[in-house]
């Protein structure tokens, strides 16, 4: 298997370290806006800007080997971008356009340019997988709750994104699947702020979440009818509504 790796935070960071478990790992590309160095002769370290298209191109052209997978393991929640302060908003009247644009950034637009520059780096002699990380609440059929908007929104956004270089990459790829993945709530910088409510049993720590994930990419890779393909799959492989 040779692998890239998008995102080095907690979940991004679990992911690098169970492939490195598997013996069948030949390569693995890890690319991050703060490379962390990995002690072992597969990995290649380069930086990767999520929200810098040149540098995505740059990271891309690095990759000098067909790839079976590919995962974008990067998102933003709460914080700051570009000196711009958010979090979840709860009425329209906390709406912001910076805000929202700046969610919108990372969460969508940033996925969508690493799908346009590493869809040709896919092999297509046999199985291959893309996947970005998702959310539940970004399920349109699923939301019962409200708010959230710029954050639901995105991810929102970033699933038809997925859905739609599902559909055109099945034309000149046909054995390559094209997913997202809801990782569940993992205890990391992102989620730290709203466990308050989550059961302990419901919250993940980053290496059951990523080992959670790795097995439904196994499955959706063995899966010759491709019915995965352009689905949203939540950590247990069960199928998240659009």
């Amino acid at each position: 298997m040779r692998a890239a790796i998008i995102g080095s935070g907690g979940i991004g960071a679990a992911l690098v370290e169970a492939l490195l478990q598997r013996a069948d790992l030949q390569k693995l590309y890890c690319f991050s806006r703060t490379a962390k160095p990995w002690l072992d002769t597969r990995v290649e370290v380069a930086a990767l800007d999520i929200g810098d298209e040149a540098s995505i191109a740059s990271a891309a052209a690095q990759v000098d080997q067909p790839l079976d997978l590919v995962i974008i393991a990067t998102g933003t929640l709460h914080g700051n971008q570009s000196d711009v302060a958010y979090k979840p908003e709860k009425a329209l009247s906390q709406l912001n356009s910076e805000a929202m644009s700046a969610l919108f950034s990372v969460n969508t637009v940033g996925p969508a340019l690493v799908l346009r520059y590493f869809a040709n780096k896919m092999r297509r002699d046999s199985s291959a997988v893309m996947a970005a990380l998702s959310a539940r609440v970004g399920s349109i059929g699923d939301n019962r709750l409200g708010g959230w908007y710029s954050y639901r929104a995105s991810k929102a956004a970033l699933n038809m994104v997925i859905k739609c270089a599902s559909i055109e990459l099945a034309r000149r790829t046909p054995q390559l699947q094209v997913i997202s993945l809801h990782p569940g709530t993992v205890n990391t910088s992102l989620s730290q702020p709203f466990q308050a409510g989550v059961a302990p049993e419901k919250l993940f720590t980053p290496t059951r979440s990523a080992n959670a994930l790795l097995d439904v990419i196994d499955n959706v890779m063995s899966d010759k009818e491709q019915k995965y393909n352009g689905r949203c799959l939540a950590w247990d492989g069960s199928v998240i509504p659009e």
